[in-house]
């Protein structure tokens, strides 16, 4: 019998609670998870990808099934690359739903042998972005509970350098 491969995707930056809790969640459905670390053409990253690779790294490294990676060009290419046959992607509001339809309904197109599973986000991490945490560190503002306490400290030191 073949591993359940699943891939989990986002920029990441930087990984929040909300985020760990997709992952970590996904870890325990599925044989395999790879976080892919996507560089969105369409946002400036505030980490570049190998410092959010060892922020996921350190954070997760409590969970053996999780391989992280970073990816440019099409998820769709990358999870067929890793033998995945699940993209699994989590949802804050009803908002993310007409974006995340559209991406699965292209996904779908490219390949129908992957799936896309969703996961509710739990409750407390519903207005959760990492979008929202930058803005929040960068004036000095407590993303304490928001972020592991690794992520805090790397945005700290991040904000007291610009």
């Amino acid at each position: 019998m073949s591993d359940k491969i699943a891939v989990v995707p986002g920029s990441f930056d930087p990984i929040t609670n909300g985020h760990l809790d997709i992952i970590k969640r996904a870890a325990d459905v599925f044989d395999i998870v790879y976080v892919a670390v996507l560089n969105n053409s369409s946002k400036t990253p505030l980490f570049s990808i190998d410092e959010r690779i060892e922020l996921i790294q350190s954070v997760t490294k409590d969970i053996p099934n999780l391989r992280i990676e970073s990816s440019s060009g099409l998820l769709i290419d990358y999870a067929r690359s890793k033998n995945a046959k699940a993209i699994v992607r989590g949802l804050r509001a009803i908002s993310d739903f007409e974006y995340e339809m559209q991406i699965t309904s292209m996904n779908r197109f490219l390949d129908e042998s992957i799936e896309t599973f969703f996961i509710m986000t739990k409750n407390q991490h519903s207005f959760l972005s990492s979008s929202i945490v930058k803005e929040v560190a960068r004036y000095g503002g407590a993303v304490t509970g928001l972020v592991p306490t690794l992520v805090e400290e790397a945005l700290q030191k991040k904000f007291m350098n610009k």
